[in-house]
């Protein structure tokens, strides 16, 4: 099926037939229809100067890398070395003074029952410092039969150093080193994206990395700079979107009209984030990493970071469902190129709306799994569910959740609109004229339909009368 704007090129001079119908279908996959200078010109009014605001805000926000900072020693401020397991052996807890947390009541008031790591040993391990000024240097490290956390001879971990403490308690466990099986994850995730997306998957791992780059870079060293956190959201969430989209997807009209309805959906998002976090009198300081970023960088507008975190959050949501919703236009366009607008809206809000029912499941369910244990704890506490879902540490998700949801689900009718009358509104000029002759396989075939198909014939139909007659030849 012939893209729109091709229809008006029918009397564009045949090719030769042994060519003439090469390329008679044609692919989702394939490359989007162009359109016609004047549609070009109209998207461009409007993205450009978008582009030019977010280079603008991206040169003025730009911090320059992040702020110097003497480590606190506290939490996760504090400076780590690598470090290895020499040995392990099994002391009595008694004799290193180590003893076993007492274990709370079970439900019900009932006392737990005795445990497997009772009357067991306990394990001291030796560790010996692998990185640093202090490299070689070695310290024990006892671990208790209730610990979740073992650890074997040879096992590399991560240490925290506090210069300040005594010699023997300048270094302690902090972690164990995952860099091995979290390199190898990353290796197969990558692998799998190029074998079965192929230049696609290329083209948006090298997003993803400019969008890692633009986060570590840009995002959160200007907020530490002491920028507001909402502008730095907007300005860094926008250039991701321009970079992610038009590099996967190309720069066409089609990318520019998933472009618009991700920024207006962006829009929606800030401002309904802005009003309920505001109304809802949330602080964003709702767990000890929030406090201590606080305590560290006071100058930091933490109700901002909340918002910055919901809008930065929804994008990659927006991003699939924008550009599904404009490709299911253009390729619906392709199929009945005489649709209009009103039809074309109506069939792809049919699709968009099974894409809402599963994508806003997936929000809803991926926050309730990052809060479960909170969850838990609230079902321990046998708290009704009006108290979890007001508190301020439950509230914030739910805020979070839903705004975004929203976000999401007007994205679907907007960008639908958006798409069907781009695509209803395109008429081709001689550009769009040359194009269609100009174009692989498409001119010729085309051109026979124009010169053998009776009116009210389908193109399809047309195709196999005028394959007829070259055979004749």
């Amino acid at each position: 099926m012939s893209p729109p704007e091709d229809r008006h090129s029918s009397d564009a001079p045949a090719r030769p037939h042994g060519h003439g119908h090469s390329h008679g279908h044609s692919h989702g996959h394939g490359p989007a229809a162009p359109v016609s200078r004047h549609l070009r010109t109209v998207i461009a009014a409007v993205l450009i100067p978008f582009a030019a605001a977010v280079a603008v805000g991206l040169l003025v926000l730009w911090p320059g890398g992040a702020p110097p900072h003497q480590p606190s020693g506290v939490g996760f401020d504090q400076p780590t070395e690598k470090a290895r397991v020499v040995t392990v052996e099994e002391v009595d807890c008694a004799a290193v003074h180590a003893e076993q947390q007492p274990q709370q009541p079970g439900p019900g008031g009932r006392a737990p029952s005795a445990g497997a790591s009772e009357n067991k040993p306990c394990e001291q391990a030796t560790i010996k410092v692998t990185t640093g000024k202090n490299a070689g240097r070695t310290f024990t490290t006892v671990v208790t039969p209730d610990a979740l956390r073992r650890y074997t001879t040879g096992q590399d971990v991560v240490v925290s150093y506090s210069p300040k403490a005594p010699k023997e308690l300048q270094y302690a466990v902090s972690d164990v080193d995952r860099t091995v099986p979290m390199w190898v994850l990353a290796a197969i995730f990558a692998a799998a994206v190029v074998v079965i997306g192929r230049l696609r998957g290329v083209l948006a791992l090298v997003a993803l990395a400019v969008s890692f780059g633009l986060l570590t870079l840009f995002i959160l060293p200007a907020i530490l700079q002491g920028s507001d956190p909402l502008l730095v959201a907007v300005v860094g969430g926008s250039a991701i979107m321009l970079v992610a989209l038009y590099l996967c997807h190309g720069l066409t009209a089609r990318t520019s009209v998933a472009v618009l309805g991700t920024l207006a959906s962006l829009l929606l998002i800030g401002l309904l984030g802005s009003v309920f976090t505001g109304w809802a009198l949330l602080t964003g300081n709702t767990d000890d990493t929030t406090g201590l970023v606080h305590g560290l960088y006071p100058d930091i507008e933490i109700r901002g970071l909340l918002l910055a975190g919901i809008i930065i959050g929804s994008l990659g949501v927006l991003d699939d469902v924008t550009v599904t919703q404009t490709a299911a236009v253009w390729e619906l366009k392709e199929a009945d190129p005489a649709a209009g607008w009103r039809t074309l809206y109506g069939a792809a809000m049919r699709i968009g709306r099974d894409h809402i029912a599963s994508v806003v499941n997936t929000l809803v369910m991926a926050y309730a799994g990052a809060a479960l244990p909170l969850l838990l704890l609230f079902s321990i506490a046998r708290s009704s569910v009006g108290t979890v879902a007001t508190s301020e540490v439950v509230a914030e998700e739910i805020v979070r959740t839903l705004v975004g949801s929203i976000g999401l689900v007007a994205s679907v009718p907007v960008t639908t609109l958006l798409a069907a009358l781009v695509v209803s509104a395109d008429r081709p000029g001689p550009d769009g004229a040359r194009a269609a002759r100009s174009g692989p396989g498409g001119g010729g075939r085309r051109a026979g339909q124009g010169r053998r198909a009776v009116p009210g014939q389908r193109a399809g139909l047309g195709r196999r009368v005028g394959r007829g007659r070259r055979r004749k030849h």
